[in-house]
């Protein structure tokens, strides 16, 4: 098998057969050092780590779920709530330690009113871990 060159005035087409030779010599260089490498990924160091006890992780605070529907209708984790019992309840929930997280969970045609009272009703009495819980968009293929 012969090799053409630039200076090849017999041949004009271009030549069909591919060299593979330098890729076969980049594989085994890559190979040889591989061999010669995986051993010193096993390698450890051996290091004789000290002992200690530290405190327990702080406890996770709850969470409360304020639910209100569209006719503006509360429920404190599911159980129905009139408006002064809620302040009561929020009032106890910024006194505990760690606070609870609420979770407001309200209906998309509420209106904002009734959810701008809620945030000024916790933010007035203290709490300050409020979140808004919402439900994923589902892309539906047509």
């Amino acid at each position: 098998m012969s090799f053409g060159g630039f200076n090849d005035n017999q041949h004009s087409a271009p030549m069909a057969d591919i060299n593979i030779t330098p890729m076969v010599d980049v594989m085994l260089v890559l190979l040889v050092i591989f061999i010669i490498t995986a051993p010193l990924f096993t390698h450890a160091v051996k290091v004789n780590l000290p002992t200690a006890q530290s405190a327990p992780a702080p406890e996770k605070p709850e969470t409360v779920s304020l639910s209100i529907d569209r006719a503006g209708k509360m429920f404190w984790n599911d159980a129905p709530v009139a408006e002064a019992e809620l302040t009561s309840r929020i009032i106890e929930a910024s006194k505990q330690r760690p606070q609870p997280e609420i979770q407001l969970r309200a209906d998309k045609d509420t209106r904002y009113q009734v959810l701008a009272q809620v945030m000024a009703l916790a933010q007035n009495n203290g709490l300050t871990k409020l979140g808004f819980v919402t439900d994923p968009k589902t892309t539906s293929a047509k």
